[in-house]
């Protein structure tokens, strides 16, 4: 059996002769003691490298897209050209009447196109308030934190119900000294009435929804209520936290809500108020056409819940976010409310 041996604890000084580094390349004498320096870290984690954020898109789909649509707008505009020059070959007068409609439609189109520009503009100034709030409270970066408060008292102009949250607001710039009390302090101010608006909003379109789908006789109809439920929801969100969004914006938009509902779970299968009604059995004591309107006003709501953390241009710091059961707890009925009240006791 072999005799392990152990080494006693030994005390020495780094400036005695008789200690030699590890990493110094000479040849230790008979006796030293050597030491072996640990690994240095990193003092804070932002000297850790970080990895390249992947692309944001295909450089091949973008001069796909592109060339497709210079080719598109050519055709037209060669369709266009030579339509009035037929009527002109006709008559005057319908040359003319041409030139007229096609310099309304030319106006008309750099119009929306200013106005779907100046959409994802503002989308694009919403998320980016969003960032930057989110990093003034992480780092407590005070001139940030101004930054973000100004702007969003700027974007609140606009609403006059926030008249007085950012009148007083814009008293308490000079008094607050940390970034992350500034930005709380916006949040409460500027997102509190807003956030309880936006509430009552996903809480009637989930009842809506639950209603009509639990009365309509065609899954034809519940698709398309469904569906157009969701995109003005999601449109009255954005309009509320002070977004524009236009077509191209509000598809947009509506990626990012699907993208956020992928990220945070899908359809919140772990929330209370979706176990309680299919967990515990609630469903099956409802009629199938009830079942199925609960269920499609539950997952409405989960949607209109994943369009306020899109569309709201501050984190949830100061204020609790909106949980699932405070906008749809009014879907089932009071009687099996009861019921379930009774098996839990």
């Amino acid at each position: 059996m072999n005799e392990r041996t152990h080494r006693r604890p030994q005390a020495f000084r780094l400036d005695d002769p008789g200690v030699v580094l590890a990493e110094d390349g000479r040849p230790a004498p008979r006796g030293a003691v050597i030491v072996t320096p640990a690994p240095q870290l990193p003092e804070t984690v932002e000297d850790i490298p970080l990895p390249a954020p992947p692309p944001k898109g295909s450089r091949w789909g973008t001069l796909f897209w592109t060339g497709l649509g210079g080719l598109v707008s050519m055709g037209v505009g060669l369709a266009v050209s030579k339509l009035i020059e037929d009527l002109f070959a006709r008559a005057d007068w319908l040359g003319y009447t041409g030139l007229a409609f096609a310099g309304a439609f030319i106006l008309a189109s750099l119009v929306i196109l200013g106005r779907e520009m100046f959409g994802l503009m503002r989308l694009r100034t919403l998320n980016k308030l969003r960032e930057d709030a989110t990093f003034a409270i992480e780092k407590d970066d005070r001139p940030r934190a101004e930054a973000v408060t100004r702007e969003l008292i700027a974007l609140a102009k606009t609403s006059p119900r926030l008249f007085r949250a950012r009148t007083e607001l814009a008293g308490h710039l000079g008094e607050i000294i940390d970034g992350a009390d500034l930005v709380r302090l916006a949040e409460r101010h500027l997102m509190a009435p807003l956030d309880a608006e936006a509430t009552a909003l996903v809480s009637s379109a989930a009842k809506r929804v639950s209603v009509v789908t639990a009365v309509s006789p065609r899954a034809a109809v519940d698709l398309f209520f469904v569906l157009i439920t969701a995109v003005g929801l999601i449109r009255r969100l954005a309009l509320l936290y002070g977004g524009r969004p236009g077509a191209l914006g509000m598809f947009r938009l509506f990626r990012q809500v699907i993208a956020h509902l992928a990220v945070t779970g899908g359809m919140a299968a772990g929330d209370s108020l979706i176990q309680q009604v299919v967990g515990h059995g609630i469903a099956a004591k409802l009629s199938a056409r009830l079942g199925e309107g609960v269920v499609n006003g539950l997952l409405t709501a989960r949607l209109g819940l994943a369009a306020i953390e899109v569309t709201r241009p501050l984190p949830f710091a100061a204020l609790p976010a909106p949980a699932l059961s405070d906008v749809a707890s009014g879907l089932l009925p009071q009687k099996v409310k009861d019921e379930e009240a009774k098996a839990r006791e």
